[in-house]
């Protein structure tokens, strides 16, 4: 195990620091610290004045590798944060050794982009990115994919000059609000940093043609995917067979998430399919819950964890089989075997078997596909759809590339 980093702190003290002068009682520690590697001011919020004097301090420390400024601008006005966070970005950019920066739960949207891409399209150490609940919206999300790819530009030409670089491995984005308008920039971003290894973009919004596009090409790229969360988003069957096609080529993924995510009957059968190849060895965590799977998609489920001899725990509360069904004892026998074979040090109870089955629906209707709706009630609930959405406007995937990806997902006869 690596030894902890040379820390300094002043977490969760909910101070409210506005000037220099408030700031400096509070960073004496981090000026006399001179090989500090990771810095934590998160549950705090700070002003103009103390963001600046803070990036003066942190620029001088080349030893940083972790910044963690997470939810430090509460209660601020929308007009003093882009100055704020400009003056922390700027001042660490070229920090050598700065591999990992936390941004979550900071209200920036598309008012605070600036600092932000200027950032992320620079910042050639960049390992890992947690950007989660920060009201960016489609037109923000598609800048903030955008400087991700021009990072990924840089990168490539400081490893001509032949400097090593590393990969960008995590990138954490959900609950922004990224719906189907930036799905083509953040899937581009994915096809070039193909060597990513987390990707969490939870509750975003996003609907099943963006689903598919992400996945079918960005995320298939990615064949060093450790983990993938995308719950809460919408996949119907249209999602649900990008997510198939994609996953046996995952071969290194240990958890999946994609619960709560309408993936739908059929849909179920297609994932236990494609997991059933025998390329997912590495599976721990499957997140299967909410998503309309009955008992056909269940007892294809039972047959599919054989294949899969790392899996430990699979969430299926809330789907549409009966908790008596013989699946479920064939499921649960499967995890108190492995269970008991385990060579690990402790058992945490909580991560292993399935979930508790608590929110079970009946199975009395038949599922009703994407592909089964008419023209006409496709065109009413698009509207609607529409009229739901944010008033800020969206780059949409045009019709003609969603007809397209979804006549090739036919054609592979899944």
């Amino acid at each position: 195990m690596a030894p902890p980093l040379k820390l300094f702190s002043i977490e969760g003290k909910s101070l409210k620091i506005d000037s220099a002068e408030d700031l400096e009682p509070h960073i004496g520690g981090l000026r006399a610290v001179e090989d500090v590697e990771e810095v934590r001011v998160m549950g705090n919020t700070l002003g103009v004045g103390a963001c600046k004097l803070l990036g003066e301090v942190l620029a001088t420390k080349k030893t940083l590798k972790v910044a963690n400024l997470a939810d430090i601008f509460t209660g601020r006005l929308l007009n003093e944060i882009p100055e704020a966070l400009s003056s922390l970005l700027t001042s660490i950019l070229n920090l050598p050794n700065l591999t990992t920066i936390n941004l979550n739960d900071n209200a920036f949207g598309l008012n605070t982009q600036a600092p932000l891409v200027a950032f992320l399209s620079s910042h050639v150490p960049l390992q890992h990115l947690y950007l989660n609940n920060n009201g960016l919206g489609p037109h923000a999300g598609i800048l903030i994919a955008d400087a991700l790819s021009e990072l990924h530009s840089k990168k490539e030409a400081a490893r001509k000059d032949g400097k090593e670089v590393s990969d960008l491995e995590t990138v954490i984005c959900g609950r922004n609000r990224l719906e189907n308008g930036s799905m083509t920039a953040w899937a581009k971003c994915f096809s070039l940093h193909n060597n990513v290894k987390i990707v969490k973009m939870v509750q975003n919004g996003i609907r099943q043609e963006g689903i598919s596009h992400l996945i079918s090409e960005g995320l298939n790229h990615a064949s060093s995917l450790e983990v993938l969360d995308l719950q809460d988003n919408t996949f119907t069957l249209l999602g649900a067979k990008a997510l198939a096609a994609a996953a046996p080529g995952w071969t290194s993924i240990v958890e999946l998430g994609v619960g709560d995510s309408l993936i739908g009957a059929k849909g179920g059968v297609l994932l236990a399919s494609a997991l059933s190849k025998g390329t997912n060895k590495k599976l721990q965590i499957l997140r299967l819950q909410y998503n309309d799977i009955n008992t056909k998609g269940l007892a294809a489920l039972a047959k599919t964890v054989k294949e899969l001899p790392s899996l430990r725990k699979l969430e299926l509360n809330g789907n549409k089989f009966s908790e008596s069904d013989n699946a479920v004892t064939t499921l649960a026998d499967i995890f108190e075997e492995r269970k008991a074979r385990f060579e690990g040090d402790v058992i945490e109870e909580d991560e292993w078997g399935l979930d508790e089955l608590d929110e079970l629906e009946s199975d009395d209707e038949e599922e009703e596909d994407e592909e089964d709706v008419s023209p006409h009630e496709r065109a009413e609930k698009l509207i609607q759809e529409a009229e739901e959405a944010q008033e800020e406007p969206t780059v949409q995937i045009k019709d003609k590339q969603v007809d397209e990806l979804a006549q090739k997902l036919k054609e592979t006869g899944i």
